[in-house]
């Protein structure tokens, strides 16, 4: 009770310190103005005609900070703290460079010659590592996915704009629903970071998608593998960091004004964005709102309740000072969501909906309201808030980090057609997040950090009449150690890591509400010996984690990587303590209080070749899981579905030992003389293999594979980029695409869990242009793509719609809802400066 109270009082400390910090960064502190201040200048040239390059960029990661080349390809950053920085300079067309900058004199001129390439390469990550990296010198298999990418690749949100990425894939319930997959493992196994702090917004749940605006994101970098060491807990299958819009460049204010619209289900987007630099300090300001009706396909029509209306605010507010640098960020995500269920007309098959909380009879959803934004009575609305503040302090030639947060998820699901305005589901949770790194710069060139990182939450759901899981809080820290060092041709990092996580889940009582019927929590029993819906318990969970890895490049083309990696995740609340319906997913889930942390080792080994016209990238892995945690159905006696509540399906959580395997390619060609062509192919797969001794002898070979793992997945693009002379026109692409999903028979057949998927082909277009004025500089953004354009039926094997099905034994074709048909959408951007 004393831990609860005291993390209570530092979350209330926590908002002082992040409403102080504002302030703080606002008045440069007199700490700031008395200690002395860095210049790093210098210029930006072709390696060749030794042209200045006008308008590339020059960023330091670590400091959030960076400006642009001028007409004579000069560049001055002012205002930097005494330091060791990584400097990365980018221009289109060239190779992006990185190099390392000791700043320790008043002005410190450090010179850049870029060489022309026609592969774009990303050469610097700040995910997992201690500072910002070259990705060639990282043994973990990392990659990072520049803005231009997520602008040419639009999607429907911004996890289904990445599973055109190999070894990346999403669990789908329609267009803006999409929880991220890396090599078979999702759910709480990864960890999605928001501007490198953690996204906690129920992982656990599949029917709602990642609360971030996709239009804030302007890079993303994905580890593929256990990133325990770094992040603890929920990191045992990688991370995914969704990178906002950073500041604009030093002395400049500027903003731009994007608009959407997609075919299929009539999305409309904008967003407005402004965002300034001046003296060190930077500020970014983003508004965004998008609405769509259902979405369609060729045999479903419109499917029913997959529209959506989502709101959104971002802004922050960063500072550079003799001593480091400080920032704070807000944001707000508001989202309306219809709730699918697939129940439908047996004559018809067309979409019915509930209307009474008896539930006997269900009429057909008019036309009328399926093409309509209006959203249905039936349907959830997720609130996400965070507010977080980052510090990086210097002292002496190491670095202190600082990162404190606070955000709030709250999500309800209206599941009573006659009371429209009460929820079933309503979850409330708290996460307070802390972050503490140092970092040593060590003798001969050693860095090592060390680390204190974790956070404490608390879900209260008794506000809802439904409860599928019950309150609890959790109380979660590791400490960490890794180093780096980088001779020669050579770069080895490793670590070790302790996790320690407190679990405390709360007594549940329910009593009937005597006006409406439905079930209210109480904390205590309401009538002498009443049994509880979920009963009060304490859990502990500790694991050693750690990695060590090494990178070798062979030659300046050929890097070779080698990467060995124990995770570890404790069990979440649902996989402990579920019973009961899971609103919004037709399935009565079960948990188990008796798992056992998962423990998993990895093994990764990379070869890369990267050169003027060609880059391969190739990754193997083997990832064996000790108490490997999945969801299965339950069986009754006579071998059929087992229904407790009708309508809902009863699934099981399981534990057992999995190995998954696989690997992912990617080549990348630029053939000479055709400098204009691209063509670019991808590859990836994946095998999850049940090794569960009681299950093999109960299933045989029908349990031999794991649910949910991902087909083969192949995607091949040509491109043209076209130069104009004679047009206000730059960077125009033409691209055409075909993806390939092969059929998927290694499925978990036991219990009736799951059914083999059919493969498919689907076929894209993507093409866009920039209008420029006399100047040079973009006045209109346009990006036009056509997806699925030959209009193909199709089920992804982890669309959660595939299995809504109110009529298994139909003796017609095409059980299940089908995905989005062909979408044709375009989005034009309007930047400007001010």
């Amino acid at each position: 009770m004393k831990i609860i109270l005291i993390f209570k009082h530092l979350i209330t400390f926590q908002a002082v310190l992040l409403c102080l910090s504002a302030v703080f960064i606002c008045s440069g502190t007199a700490r700031g103005k008395s200690l002395q201040e860095y210049t790093l200048t210098g210029t930006v040239i072709d390696s060749s005609t030794h042209q200045p390059l006008a308008g590339a960029t020059v960023f330091i990661p670590d400091l959030r900070t960076g400006t642009i080349c001028d007409s004579a390809g000069r560049y001055t950053i002012n205002h930097l703290p005494a330091g060791d920085y990584l400097v990365e300079v980018r221009f289109i067309g060239y190779r992006t460079v990185s190099r390392e900058v000791r700043l320790r004199q008043k002005i410190t001129v450090l010179n850049f010659t870029l060489s022309p390439s026609l592969i774009e390469q990303n050469e610097v990550v700040i995910t997992g590592q201690s500072r910002a990296t070259s990705i060639r010198n990282t043994p973990i298999p990392v990659l990072a996915i520049g803005h231009r990418y997520l602008q040419e690749n639009l999607g429907t949100n911004i996890i289904s704009s990445l599973t055109k990425i190999p070894g990346i894939s999403a669990v789908s319930t329609g267009p803006n629903v999409a929880k991220p997959f890396i090599r078979g493992l999702g759910y709480n196994r990864i960890l999605t970071l928001y501007d490198g702090q953690r996204q906690e917004d129920q992982q656990w749940g599949d029917e709602h998608g990642i609360a971030v605006d996709e239009y804030s994101i302007d890079r993303v970098e994905v580890i593929k593998g256990p990133a325990s060491l770094t992040y603890g807990s929920d990191a045992l299958a990688g991370v995914i960091n969704l990178i906002p819009t950073q500041p604009a460049p030093e002395g400049h204010t500027m903003g731009s004004f994007l608009n959407e619209y997609q075919t299929n289900n009539n999305l409309i987007g904008h967003s407005l964005m402004f965002s300034g630099n001046h003296h060190g300090l930077g500020w970014v300001a983003r508004g965004s709102h998008k609405m769509a009706k259902d979405y369609r396909n060729k045999v479903d029509g419109r499917v029913y309740a997959t529209n959506f209306q989502e709101t959104d605010f971002t802004a922050s507010l960063s500072k550079t000072f003799s001593w480091g640098s400080s920032h704070v960020d807000l944001t707000y995500f508001d989202d309306l969501q219809g709730i699918p269920d697939g129940s439908r007309d047996s004559a018809t098959r067309r979409f019915t909906k509930q209307i009474t909380e008896a539930d006997t009879f269900r009429p057909i959803v008019p036309a009328s309201e399926l093409n309509n934004y209006r959203l249905p009575v039936l349907h959830q609305h997720i609130q996400h808030s965070r507010i977080y503040w980052a510090n990086s302090i210097n002292i002496g030639q190491s670095e202190l980090q600082v990162n404190l947060g606070f955000e709030q998820n709250v999500r309800r699901e209206y599941s009573h057609p006659q009371y429209p305005s009460i929820p079933g589901l309503y979850m409330i949770l708290n996460t307070f997040t802390y972050d503490l790194k140092y970092n040593l710069h060590g003798p001969a060139g050693w860095q090592t950090t060390f680390g204190l990182n974790g956070m404490y939450q608390h879900d209260n759901v008794t506000k809802g009449t439904e409860f599928i899981i019950p309150s609890y809080r959790e109380l979660d820290g590791g400490l960490f150690a890794m180093t780096q060092k980088t001779w020669n041709q050579w770069t080895v990092m490793g670590g070790l890591r302790l996790d320690h996580r407190n679990f405390h889940q709360d007594a549940l009582y329910t009593f009937p509400n005597p006006v409406t019927g439905f079930d209210q929590a109480s904390p205590q029993p309401v009538s002498p010996g009443q049994m509880p819906e979920f009963a009060k318990a304490h859990y502990t969970y500790s694991g050693l984690t750690g990695s060590l890895g090494i990178s070798y490049r062979i030659t300046p083309q050929f890097t070779l990587k080698a990467n060995l990696a124990r995770g570890y995740r404790a069990p979440n609340i649902v996989e402990l303590s579920a019973n009961g319906v899971h609103p919004g997913t037709d399935i009565y889930q079960i948990g188990n209080n008796h798992f056992k942390p998962e423990f998993s080792q990895e093994e990764d080994l990379g070869l890369s070749f990267a050169s003027e016209h060609v880059s391969v990238d190739l990754s193997l892995f083997n990832n064996d899981i000790q108490h490997y945690i999945y969801n299965a159905k339950v069986l009754n006696s006579e071998g059929q579905d087992s229904v407790i509540v009708p309508g809902n399906q009863t699934f099981m959580f399981r534990q057992g030992h999995a190995r998954l395997y696989g690997g992912e390619f990617h080549i990348d060609i630029h053939p000479h003389p055709l400098d204009w062509l691209h063509v670019e192919s991808s590859l990836s797969t994946v095998t999850g293999l049940n090794l569960d001794a009681s299950q093999m002898k109960f299933g045989g070979d029908s349990a031999r594979y794991l649910p949910f793992i991902p087909p083969l997945h192949g995607l091949t693009e040509i491109r043209a980029n076209i130069r104009w002379k004679h047009l206000p026109l730059k960077n125009t692409y033409l691209a055409a695409q075909a993806e390939y999903y092969a059929t998927q028979n290694h499925v978990m057949l036991a219990y009736n869990t799951e059914t083999p998927t059919p493969g498919y082909t689907l076929f894209n277009v993507l093409m866009g242009t920039e209008l420029v004025n006399h100047k040079g500089k973009p006045y209109l953004q346009l990006a036009l793509f056509a997806d699925n354009i030959f209009n193909r039926l199709y089920q992804n094997h982890l669309s959660r719609l595939k299995y809504m099905e109110p009529y298994p034994d139909d003796p017609r074709p095409y059980h299940g809802i089908y995905n989005m048909g062909r979408n044709i959408g375009i989005r034009a951007t309007i930047p400007f400066s001010l």
